[in-house]
């Protein structure tokens, strides 16, 4: 599995540079048993004529590295760069000074220029509003609410990405104002949250990459009032290091773990609100698809979602699970000019699901993609022609009938994009 921590990215350059605990590089896992056939992977289209640049990232002052979806309110876009901003408090060596992250927003038609409304710096004491949000956000209420990877109040903290500061929950209002909720590390909690949120009748629910009693990572619940709880600690066996945030159904949480279960791949789990776990499928046996750091989602009662690695290829794969477990394939990545190294999760628009890989494609720096649910595969967009963005790390959303993602790097300026697609 591949690690993208700041060191390693220092030295990487241009490879997927998911700065995520333990988590770069590697996304949702899926099963081989009762696997369907390969779809044809349809002809690569030249970059497409309903694709534009929304916003171009120029690191100071208004961020780098997006890494994380966007989300819709009012007609408004909002996220986070995990680095970037104006505060010198975050340092990368031998890359120097890219800042502590931002949080950020953006008309959805483009017609306005990009605000920050935030810039994160972890302070000379090591305390502060947190740094490196490598997550998206969610709304609750009119206000805000996200996690970011590093900071806080607690050090001590030590993994093969980061060390010291071990993250924290905030909120932040549309309008700019920033609250520290709560700050991992302190004793048998979590550390290094890179997943977004979930609201579930009014408590948040997330997941730390890492921490923990048994040093695999956490499923904890926080209220918006910052009261913290972890519901479940990963040992390894039953799961480990969810790098994906999760989803709600029926009162049941559903996730992917990065590493662990019987295979060593990862796995798909469900976890009850009160803390009893379950391992729905293990990756990573034969040409499954092994290393999920993608979340799910639910379209009619199965689960869709997608493995950075494994498959026929081992460039990743796009499977579904049923609630019971039951997991099939529904595409393998990397045949010929196919993308390669799905990230992100995946959105269903009418039927039909939408997602991105952060490589492969025409010119080899990630696509934008559609699969039926029984496999048929089209490439919307290439990227890493001219200016467009290079390296989608995210999930897509869709509003009003148009898609909107983020690009970790390219475009103008090198530091990441955020665009539209009209498929």
């Amino acid at each position: 599995m591949k690690r993208f921590g700041l060191g390693s990215y220092a030295l990487s350059g241009g490879v997927a540079v998911a700065l995520l605990a333990g988590c770069g590089g590697s996304q949702p896992p899926i099963g081989a048993q009762g696997a369907m056939p390969q779809s044809a992977v349809l002809a690569a289209r030249t970059n497409s004529t309903k694709y534009k640049v929304v916003h171009s990232f120029r690191g100071y002052p208004d961020g780098r590295l997006p890494l994380a979806g966007l989300m819709d309110v009012g007609g408004r876009l909002y996220g986070t760069t995990d680095w970037g901003g104006t505060n010198s408090d975050c340092k990368v060596y031998p890359l120097g000074h890219y800042g502590c992250g931002t949080v950020f927003s953006v008309a959805s038609g483009g017609k306005e220029k990009e605000k920050v409304l935030y810039r994160f710096g972890v302070g000379t004491s090591g305390r502060g509003s947190g740094s490196l949000p490598a997550a998206g956000l969610i709304a609750v209420g009119g206000v805000l609410y996200g996690t970011t990877a590093t900071g806080g109040s607690y050090s001590g903290c030590t993994s093969s990405n980061y060390a010291g500061w071990c993250g924290t929950v905030f909120s932040i209002t549309p309008s700019g104002a920033e609250k520290m909720l709560h700050s991992f590390g302190s004793g048998s909690d979590g550390s290094y949250p890179v997943a977004s949120l979930i609201d579930v009748k009014g408590t948040l629910y997330g997941a730390t990459s890492e921490g923990g009693a048994y040093s695999g990572g956490t499923v904890f619940s926080i209220t918006t009032g910052g009261a913290e709880n972890v519901v479940y600690s990963f040992n390894g066996t039953d799961g480990g290091w969810p790098c994906a945030g999760l989803i709600d159904v029926k009162g049941v949480l559903y996730g992917t773990t990065s590493e662990g279960g019987a295979y060593n791949g990862g796995t798909v789990f469900s976890v009850t609100t009160d803390g009893y776990e379950t391992v729905l499928h293990s990756f990573g046996q034969g040409t499954d698809g092994k290393d999920p750091i993608a979340g799910l989602i639910d379209v009619r009662g199965t689960l869709y979602g997608t493995t950075y690695g494994g498959g026929t290829y081992e460039y990743g794969t796009v499977f579904s699970i049923s609630l019971s477990g039951t997991e099939k394939i529904v595409h393998n990545f990397g045949n010929g000019s196919d993308g390669e190294e799905p990230e992100a999760s995946l959105i269903d628009v009418n039927g039909t699901l939408y997602g991105t890989t952060a490589a492969g494609g025409t010119y080899k720096y990630g696509t934008v993609f559609s699969v039926s649910r029984s496999g048929a595969e089209k490439i919307l967009h290439n990227f890493g022609n001219g200016s467009d963005g290079e390296e989608p790390e995210a999930s897509l959303i869709g509003v009003n009938g148009t898609l909107y993602g983020t690009t970790a790097l390219g475009g103008r300026h090198g530091r990441g994009t955020i665009f539209s697609l009209s498929p």
